[in-house]
């Protein structure tokens, strides 16, 4: 029996809507190259992401900030482009923004931060071969990325007895490549994947400014970003029915610090995390001719080892696809994820905070559309 269902495409959509609060560690996003299997000469897919982590300390070293939110919202585009050459050959362009942590302190934190926020921004090119094998087909997937970092400090800092403001950014960018090797059969809604990442090194310097002394002073900074390993599958059930899930790898331990020089004067943010573990798995149905719908679970495992707060979370994600008159399709994903409470460990007495239980929220919306 035949089950092919025009929600093949939607298992990637609602795996998506987990990612609307984030993944494990710094996680936001992941170039898009479902895109590369899907028919049509030239396919356009994107979509905005706006989460809100609402993260919020239980107890902190600075006790004004006990139950103050500390996390601030952000959004995350997701943008490919597809042309495929014949039935056996595509290539993608994409854009995304792949990690990022924003941080605001209503008052200045143990460690003279107020504000904190780095981000990445990651241009992608990728093409896939496909060979007729059996009922299916099998693709190789291959591509490279440029990866730009930013990361920006605000706070203070001592200068001789002095506690005075300090502002800088540092600004980076590094290259990859990406790999994959799937197989799908249409008839059956059927797909499976291995897609690996690369990781990247960022090194950067400039000046930063003490304005109440009216001086600049050079700064710089380093660290490692992780690669990855990802595992999807999907499958057709039954008429309009599909199962989709995925396991997901990140090499957060390869991030120990970030590691900064100002004016000659070293310090550093402590992670030492351990490597990322995610998990999701979710159902698609089509209702009518136009809507289709899903249901994501998916599971984070935190990568704190006593450094900081960043726990286990879990999410429920839930997306509807309506198609349009016009070749294409509106997708709209709304998802809540609790995080777990975290524990700092590994300062020095009294210098530890600790993080709340809390729900933090995501909407994420799409178009594609098919020529």
């Amino acid at each position: 029996m035949s089950i092919r269902i025009p929600v093949l495409a939607l298992a990637a959509l609602a795996v998506s809507a987990q990612i609307a609060v984030a993944g494990s560690g710094y996680s936001r996003s992941t170039a898009n190259t479902d895109i590369l299997w899907e028919d049509g000469t030239v396919n356009f897919d994107a979509t905005a992401t706006y989460a809100d982590p609402n993260r919020k300390f239980d107890k902190n070293a600075v006790p004004a900030l006990n139950g103050t939110e500390y996390s601030k919202p952000y959004w995350v585009p997701n943008i490919a482009a597809k042309y495929s050459f014949s039935e056996n050959a595509a290539c993608e362009l994409t854009y995304t923004t792949p990690y990022g942590a924003d941080s605001h302190f209503d008052v200045m934190n143990n460690r003279g931060k107020t504000d904190e926020k780095f981000d990445t921004k990651e241009y992608g090119a990728a093409c896939a071969l496909f060979i007729p094998v059996g009922p299916g087909r099998l693709g190789f997937i291959g591509g490279v990325f440029y990866e730009e970092f930013s990361y920006d400090f605000e706070g203070f800092t001592r200068v001789g007895p002095f506690l005075t403001p300090l502002d800088f950014g540092v600004d980076s960018h590094d290259w990859g490549w990406r790999a994959g090797i799937g197989y799908e059969i249409p008839e059956y809604a059927f797909r499976a994947q291995l897609l690996y990442r690369s990781g990247t090194s960022h090194e950067g310097s400039s000046t930063g400014s003490l304005p109440a002394f009216g001086l600049t002073v050079p700064v710089s900074a380093s660290g490692e970003l992780p690669q990855s390993v990802e595992f999807k599958v999907q499958t057709g059930v039954a008429p309009n029915w599909i199962v989709f899930g995925s396991v997901k790898w990140t090499d957060w331990s390869v991030l120990d610090t970030l590691d900064l020089n100002l004016g000659g004067q070293k310090f550093a943010n402590y992670y030492y995390w351990r490597d990322g573990i995610s998990a999701t798995a979710g159902v698609g149905h089509q209702f009518t001719d136009r809507l289709s719908g899903a249901v994501t679970l998916a599971y984070d495992r935190g990568v704190s080892t006593g450094w900081d707060l960043y726990g286990d979370q879990y999410t429920v994600g839930l997306t509807a696809a309506v198609k349009d008159d016009f070749n294409g399709e509106w997708k709209l994903s709304v998802a809540a994820a609790y995080l777990e409470a975290e524990q700092e460990t590994k300062y020095a007495p009294g210098q530890n905070s600790s993080s709340q239980g809390t729900w933090g929220y995501g909407l994420q919306l799409g178009y594609k559309i098919k020529f």
